[in-house]
């Protein structure tokens, strides 16, 4: 079963996950603190779910200790690269912009340092939110897209409730019902446990 260390970090209590892995280490997303937390260790690709400043505000930062890869879905570029974009949609706040080196879409045979993953594309919370399933352990890192017995925000800019609902109930909830759920906030959880107890998108 992968081994994933867990960070949480900044006001919002955002949850960062690392992957020791022989073909290159992997972190995925970057809350306020992470750059600090993972100094110690080597980064060689950070994993973003989704734009939102809480999973990106240490990107730039780490990017720049490590000179790791940075892998994100096209369309959270506006949000990396971008400085103003977040004060354009009334938040008092900016980011150190960053770039990727790859972009991710959805696929059933992704590769990453090695390490085998499926690709979940399931928008609604965020444009551009992955979801990374490793078969070989069971294991999901979900970002804002599903949480024990709750599901992410759909009322900011780009969010949409029903795509949100369709996406976890025809991408996540045809998974192992034993996989485990690492989500950007909170607990982790299991796909069994969410279709029977999820007040959102549950039985």
């Amino acid at each position: 079963m992968n081994q994933f260390k867990t960070f949480t970090g900044g006001q919002l209590e955002t949850n960062a996950y690392f992957l020791e892995s022989p073909g290159g280490n992997i972190l995925f997303d970057a809350p306020e603190g992470a750059d600090g937390r993972f100094a110690g260790e080597k980064v060689d690709w950070l994993l973003l779910t989704h734009g939102h400043f809480d999973h990106t505000a240490d990107a730039a930062a780490i990017g720049r200790r490590h000179g790791c890869k940075i892998a994100y879905h096209p369309e959270t570029a506006p949000m990396a690269t971008d400085r103003g974009f977040f004060r354009r949609m009334g938040f008092p706040l900016e980011i150190e912009p960053f770039s990727a080196d790859r972009l991710l879409e959805e696929c059933d045979g992704c590769e990453v340092a090695g390490v085998k993953m499926r690709v979940f594309h399931v928008p609604g919370h965020c444009p551009g939110s992955l979801c990374f399933f490793f078969p070989d352990s069971l294991s999901l890192i979900g970002g804002d897209v599903l949480f024990r017995e709750g599901v992410g925000r759909w009322d900011l800019p780009g969010g949409d409730g029903p795509l949100l609902f369709e996406g976890i109930r025809e991408k996540l909830f045809p998974l192992d019902p034993a996989t485990v759920v690492f989500p950007g906030h909170g607990p982790a959880t299991t796909i069994g446990h969410e279709r029977d107890h999820n007040p959102y998108v549950g039985k």
